[in-house]
């Protein structure tokens, strides 16, 4: 990671003029690097490649902080492990293989074009919209 580059995360808690601690720098670009969805365990694992100080309660409490500013997204899929992502608000959708644990993220216009409907259809204006769909593979299991 490039020391001296924002990551977006970092850009986005100093517009909403929250401290950013050298820790919470790190764990900003962690999260903001990740192309998966990390769990608290897998942030602070990276993390603390980065500054072996970072301690688990500081990834907790940190992740809180960004989920509350609403910088990041807390996604709970059902696994008993809150995974987090960089909230970018554009409408995406996730597709997790309940075998595997592999998320799948993934946007369709169709789909946003029916939940709007659907809302205004009941009287409504759609504000948001979260679709998590829990899906086994198709291919034949290697090990069956």
């Amino acid at each position: 990671m490039d020391k001296k580059k924002i990551s977006k995360i970092e850009k986005n808690c100093i517009e909403k003029g929250m401290r950013m601690t050298g820790q919470r720098r790190v764990i900003a670009r962690v999260l903001s690097d990740s192309q998966d969805h990390p769990d608290v365990e897998e942030i602070h694992r990276r993390a603390a490649k980065l500054d072996s100080q970072i301690s688990i309660a500081t990834v907790y409490r940190t992740l809180r902080l960004f989920d509350t500013a609403n910088v990041i997204d807390r996604l709970e899929f059902g696994d008993g492990r809150a995974r987090y992502e960089l909230n970018n608000e554009i409408n995406h959708y996730h597709l997790l293989d309940v075998k595997s644990g592999k998320v799948v993220e993934f946007e369709n216009q169709e789909v946003d074009r029916r939940l709007n409907e659907i809302a205004l259809n009941l009287g409504y204006r759609l504000m948001g919209n979260r679709l998590d769909l829990y899906c086994t593979s198709l291919k034949p299991d290697s090990n069956e």
